[in-house]
């Protein structure tokens, strides 16, 4: 029986990629380099400050001047952190219908509590949620299991009666290390195939929000 439900942040519970994307553009104007699509920038939108920069500067996080690089994107995006950011369509009604059945949910993420609590407020869900596990709340962020069994212990409800809902293989890989089922967000900011998505190690997966509810009746 499932009696919680986590989600991932980025790419799985909000559409973050239009002020990520436009924090990317941003930077890359201010450097006189073209800005990028945001269909070219929401595959890596996952992957923070790392993939993005890496996606428009062509940049490692060990090379002269990254440092500055990443400390300007990050302070322009605590900026403008919820500009164009909105719920996916029907994570709302979801959300809704979890709270009517009386299942608490929570957001199980590595984005940085620096960025992960302002944006849930600016959203209007900060509050609502059971628990807001970031990327620095543990000493290791997924994949490693350690937010999702913080999230169990908040909770108080054993991992393997939660679901974790995500869009990117570190996330399945850090429910199955932690006992938990996961459904993959086939919405969200992968960039793989039908084929490649099916060996992850998940129990399923979603094109709309609303359909997580088919796996809560087991």
């Amino acid at each position: 029986m499932i009696s919680a439900v986590l989600f991932d942040l980025d790419g799985t519970f909000a559409d973050t990629a239009p002020d990520l994307g436009a924090a990317l553009n941003h930077l890359l104007n201010l450097h006189d380099k073209p800005s990028l699509p945001l269909e070219k920038i929401r595959p890596q939108a996952s992957h923070g400050s790392l993939g993005l920069l890496k996606l428009g500067f062509n940049i490692e996080p060990n090379a002269p001047g990254f440092a500055n690089l990443r400390d300007a994107f990050l302070n322009y995006y605590a900026s403008h952190i919820c500009v164009h950011t909105i719920l996916f369509p029907e994570m709302a009604e979801l959300i809704d219908v979890l709270e009517q059945r009386g299942l608490p949910w929570g957001i199980v993420t590595n984005k940085p509590h620096r960025f992960t609590l302002p944006l849930m407020q600016a959203l209007g869900y900060a509050q609502r949620a059971a628990c807001l596990i970031s990327g620095d709340t543990c000493a290791r962020a997924k994949p490693f299991p350690d937010p999702l069994l913080k999230a169990s212990e908040l909770l108080k409800i054993r991992p393997q009666h939660c679901l974790y809902l995500g869009d990117d293989k570190r996330d399945a890989e850090a429910a199955q290390a932690a006992g938990m089922r996961c459904i993959i967000a086939r919405y969200g900011y992968h960039d793989s195939s039908l084929e490649e998505l099916s060996n992850w190690p998940a129990q399923g997966g979603i094109d709309l929000p609303s359909q997580l509810l088919q796996y809560l009746k087991d």
